[in-house]
């Protein structure tokens, strides 16, 4: 099972227009839909809880939520069409094969509760995960956006790019756990984790970009994971802000058999062969950073 370690509330702004509109499911789609459906609802009759749910199809997910309907509608609408759209449309990413669950619990009390009764499950975070082997995105959906848009970032980089090491998937989730809209782009913001990475920065001893790039994925979650994941995600936000993330991600995902840490990718996109040196002027960057 894939998790993340605990993530705040988003500083996602989203924008007041209404929600795009998405093309119909193809027949074959709408079946497998429909027969997710079926079987959600079965789990929730079978434990006398169908009455504390909406269950709401989105293509690719089924979303089931013990809120008010508008509050879970408004989750669909304004967090999980928005952001997936932009996704998709910055990283043309391919939808996942299979229908995903994402079940959002409007607190912590109810998402303990109902991660144990009903997917026998004891979440080690208070904010939510992404479990790949039932395909669902679990979320305490109390804390805010965020925590929604890093989980589903997961499994549309599972489909589109096989292997991915664990610092590019997660430094991406993290980016887009405190992000915003503009027009029809989804940009990360600084949030909670610069503090942190800052701290490690004036400490000294930060790790290499070569070093954190052939971290292991056990390695990444197992050791020094909070700084870990910010050097990930700042370095990614840097990327953006310089207006490489995109092409860094195309060239990556073209190399990956070549480059499997995305590396000597990095190293190119960035023009920079005295990483040493643009290290540092990174570090001073991140240093001059603020977090509203």
């Amino acid at each position: 099972m894939s998790r993340s370690p605990p993530t705040p509330a988003a500083a996602q702004r989203a924008p007041e227009q209404q929600a795009e509109t998405h093309q119909p499911a193809t027949p074959s789609r709408q079946e497998a839909l429909d027969a997710k459906e079926r079987g959600i609802r079965a789990l929730l009759a079978e434990h006398g809880v169908e009455n504390e749910f909406h269950v709401i199809q989105s293509e690719p997910f089924i979303v089931i939520g013990d809120d008010s309907r508008r509050k879970v509608q408004r989750s669909v609408d304004r967090t999980i069409s928005y952001s997936v759209a932009r996704l998709k449309r910055r990283y043309n990413f391919r939808d996942p094969a299979e229908v995903l669950e994402v079940w959002l619990f409007r607190n912590e009390r109810s998402y303990r509760k109902y991660t144990r009764l009903l997917l026998d499950d004891d979440p080690d975070t208070p904010y939510g995960y992404y479990s790949p082997s039932r395909g669902a995105l679990v979320m305490n959906i109390g804390t805010g956006g965020g925590t929604l848009i890093h989980e589903i970032v997961h499994p549309y980089i599972e489909t589109n790019f096989p292997d991915c090491p664990a610092w590019f998937n997660e430094g991406l989730g993290s980016l887009y756990e405190a992000s915003e809209y503009r027009g029809e782009h989804i940009f990360g913001v600084t949030n909670w984790r610069l503090p942190g990475l800052q701290k490690a920065i004036r400490r000294g001893g930060l790790t290499t970009f070569a070093d954190l790039t052939a971290t292991t994925d056990s390695a990444f979650y197992r050791d020094d994971a909070g700084t870990n994941y910010a050097q990930a995600r700042y370095l990614l936000y840097y990327l953006q802000q310089e207006g490489l993330l995109d092409q860094y991600y195309r060239s990556f995902l073209a190399a990956r058999r070549d480059d499997p840490t995305g590396y000597d990718t990095l190293v190119e996109t960035l023009g920079r062969h005295e990483m040493e040196a643009f290290q540092d002027e990174w570090e001073r960057w991140v240093l001059r950073l603020t977090w509203r």
